[in-house]
């Protein structure tokens, strides 16, 4: 019976090859599209949860005041760590990890800048990140280096690394005590080699402020440890520890769940990366459901055609579930060739998709969990899509169907006429929700940044640079490659450093305002493009007491209350800074967000980056040239490497532009699923009507008045799904828009567009069948049988 069963399937794909083709292709790309993005959020939902014991990890995070909110942040103390270990008896293991590096590693005459961070030695023993060669205790020496496989084939090519000595920045040599295995594509962590931070905690370098949060805690605890009794030692660590000084009170996050789960509001996990891993997973199952909406109004307009077969078994006794299995059967088979192309799509698709979320994703073929959830998917996919089909045709009653009275239902309310609107409501949501999303994001690239990003860079001061800062700027002004350079403490769109512990003159006792904090030595509102709102630019080179100078924003202003902020005096433990002038607010951090108080600091905070400001008297590849000479000359064993601001800037919107088009991605598939089922639909409509219009056509009827005829039903179809996408697509955008401060509002002109969009390829998927029926012969669709 099973072979019978493949037998019928097989001639009535081949009967109705077109319909079948139509069935095939969408059901292929519906499974495509779903399980690229199935294969995607398994990425994400697997970040850091291969580690051996991952329900005893931790991240020690801290909650604190600021401008009346409570925040939940990452940061700690450096010398938190070995405090905790000695003073929480539920900790195994503590590690500390910078925020990277990117280092000179020599080896002979070839050198690199690999990524790599700071570790305590009990990071191996908390992670499982597999040694290939070596001991993971080695890092308790002060001068041994861990490096990945792939950076050891970088450096050392063929040749075995353990044991070999690498320089690291030209001055200390390094010795290669282990090979780490190459970190896989589901972690949070990215290194390309470990030191240790004993050799840091040697030379004495380790900040004991315990006000100062600038690196990340890990924890372990021991088995059977309880996190609640954990948390309540750990909470006010760093009050007892600051003397008061510092308010914050710390408690541990599960490392399982930092990936997904990092965003907090007033104390509280209030989602993340999680949001858009829903939002995607929704659209792959929406994806699905419109191929097998496809396959369900296919199989259903189709009816007329099986009910013959249907009556004659069911008079030679066929019972109802047997023709169910028949039919369910069938679309199984389409299910499994749609299946198998839809793997092959994947495969081709793959690389490209791979490049557009910046992951490297692949099928392991070899996995026999894979082989179980893809046939799992392809039956799941099968009985979705053949169950309405199956229960539709095996309910026919024999009687009705031979005696010739059997009628398809054609009311105003049919389940296919359900089915359509449901296909197309999905899709047009789709493209109103692409609409605002791009809107948004135009909305921030186009906010005034604050400054002039155009024929502006940064290079880090590395090496032999960093005594030789005035030679360069003074060269690089000279030859007229720059118009302006300055000396700053970090890059202009990067904040690296933030504090509350500032005080003035008249400061509210019980406030504590969050300050961002830069550092310049003279030039940098020239440089940058800053617009100067009082006072003047801080100059350490005419002024040497502007090393303790300071700038404000406009935002630090209103919330410091000064009146009159020239000369006023900022006391920043343990130097007090006095204020030479007034900067417009300008944006460093998301485009998104409000600005916060900003305070630009003179060199005595730090300096290391050499912001340029290019000529345009030359063409940019000309000044980086001649740039990179320059350097080269003071600084042969470095690489040059030239960051544009601008570059750096339009990567703040890199989030949001993955989201938008992905969302147009799968947009565009779903408007084509749908309107390759509209497209089949239509062709049978005609096909069945094929007498009726010749009968018109005879009669006087115009081809115009033929194919509105029959595309109106259609239309009027299109027109109730965008009426249920434009309240589906307002409301959820709504809700997402309100995770911005900064937002556009939606516009009316949203839901117009879309509507034209829809209604333009649905009228041209529809008319074109509709024209060729118009246009047929009615002398051959009326000649007797």
């Amino acid at each position: 019976m099973g072979l019978n069963f493949f037998k019928v399937a097989i001639r009535n794909i081949r009967r109705g090859r077109w319909f079948s083709v139509i069935n095939i292709s969408g059901l292929a790309i519906g499974m495509a599209s779903a399980t690229l993005i199935l294969i995607w959020i398994q990425n994400e939902v697997s970040h850091d949860r291969f580690h051996k014991d991952q329900n005893r990890l931790y991240e020690v995070w801290g909650n604190d005041v600021f401008d009346g909110q409570l925040r939940s942040g990452t940061p700690t103390p450096e010398i938190m760590a070995p405090v905790l270990k000695g003073e929480v008896p539920e900790i195994e293991k503590v590690s500390r990890i910078d925020w990277g590096d990117d280092n000179l590693f020599a080896v002979g005459d070839k050198s690199v800048k690999p990524h790599g961070n700071l570790v305590d030695p009990d990071f191996l023993s908390i992670f499982n990140f597999p040694l290939v060669k070596g001991n993971p205790n080695s890092l308790e020496d002060p001068y041994s280096i861990l490096i990945t496989e792939k950076l050891g084939r970088i450096i050392f090519g063929n040749q075995d690394p353990m044991g070999k000595v690498i320089k690291v920045d030209n001055q200390e040599n390094y010795q290669v005590t282990g090979i780490l295995k190459d970190l896989p594509n589901n972690t949070q962590f990215n290194f390309d080699y470990l030191m240790s931070y004993v050799h840091k905690s040697m030379m004495k370098y380790i900040d004991s402020d315990w006000t100062d949060v600038s690196i990340r805690t890990f924890i372990k605890l021991k088995p059977n440890a309880s996190l609640a009794t954990a948390n309540e030692k750990i909470k006010k660590v760093i009050v007892r520890h600051s003397g008061g000084r510092a308010k914050t009170t710390e408690f541990l996050y599960p490392v399982s769940k930092l990936h997904l789960y990092s965003n907090f509001e007033n104390g509280i996990p209030s989602g993340g990366l999680i949001v858009r891993v829903r939002v995607f997973g929704a659209i792959a199952v929406l994806i699905l459901l419109i191929a097998c909406i496809n396959f369900m109004n296919l199989s259903t307009a189709r009816s007329e055609r099986r009910a013959k077969e249907v009556g004659i078994r069911k008079v030679v006794g066929a019972r109802k579930g047997l023709l169910v299995g028949q039919f369910l059967g069938e679309s199984l088979l389409i299910a499994i060739i749609s299946g198998s192309i839809a793997l092959v799509l994947v495969e081709v698709a793959l690389p490209a998709f791979n490049r557009l979320v910046q992951k490297q994703l692949f099928i392991d073929f070899e996995n026999v969990y894979f082989w179980i959830a893809a046939g799992g998917f392809i039956l799941l996919t099968g009985i979705t899509a053949g169950s309405y089909p199956a229960f539709f045709l095996s309910a026919f009653k024999p009687v009705s169907v031979l005696k010739g009275t059997f009628k398809k239902i054609n009311g105003l309310v049919t389940p296919r006429k359900i089915l359509v609107i449901v296909q197309f409501s999905f899709a047009i949501a789709f493209i109103i929700c692409t609409l605002i999303i791009e809107q948004q994001i135009r909305y921030a690239q186009q906010r005034e940044s604050g400054y002039n990003r155009n024929n502006l860079g940064y290079v880090f001061l590395e090496g032999n640079l960093y005594g030789k800062y005035q030679l360069l700027r003074n060269e690089l002004l000279s030859s007229g490659i720059a118009t302006s350079v300055t000396n700053t403490g970090a890059p202009l769109t990067q904040n690296w450093s933030s504090g509350f512990s500032m005080k003035w003159d008249g400061m509210d006792p019980n406030a504590k305002i969050l300050i961002n904090r830069y550092a310049e030595d003279a030039d940098l509102v020239k440089t940058a493009g800053m617009q100067l709102v009082e006072g003047r630019d801080i100059d350490a080179n005419t002024y040497p007491s502007d090393s303790t100078a300071c700038l404000i924003s406009e935002s630090a202003v209103k919330a410091m209350g000064f009146a009159d902020p020239l000369g006023k005096i900022i006391f920043d433990d343990p130097i007090s800074w006095h204020v030479v002038g007034v900067i417009k607010d300008f944006i460093l951090e998301s485009p998104y967000e409000k600005i916060k108080p900003f305070m630009v600091k003179g060199p005595k905070f730090g300096g290391g980056v050499m912001h340029i400001r290019f000529s345009g008297a030359r063409s940019i590849g000309q000044n980086l040239a001649l740039t990179e000479r320059i350097f080269k000359r003071y600084n042969p064993a470095y690489p040059f490497e030239f960051h544009f601001i601008d570059e750096e800037y339009a990567r703040k919107f890199s989030d949001e532009q993955l989201t938008a088009t992905l969302t147009s991605l799968f947009a565009g598939l779903t408007i084509f699923i749908s309107c390759l089922g509209l497209f089949g639909l239509v062709a049978y409509m005609a096909e069945n009507r094929i007498k009726e219009i010749g009968v018109r056509k005879v009669l006087g009827a115009s081809v115009t008045g033929i194919i509105a005829l029959l595309s109106k039903e259609f239309l009027k179809l299109v027109a109730v799904a965008f009426i249920v996408a434009a309240f589906v697509s307002w409301w959820a955008m709504t809700h997402w828009l309100q995770n911005y401060p900064y937002r556009v509002s939606i516009s009316g002109m949203v839901f117009i567009y879309a509507g034209i969009i829809a209604f333009a390829v649905a009228l041209l998927t529809v008319s074109y069948q509709s024209m060729r029926a118009a246009l047929s012969n009615p002398v051959n669709s009326l000649r007797m049988e």
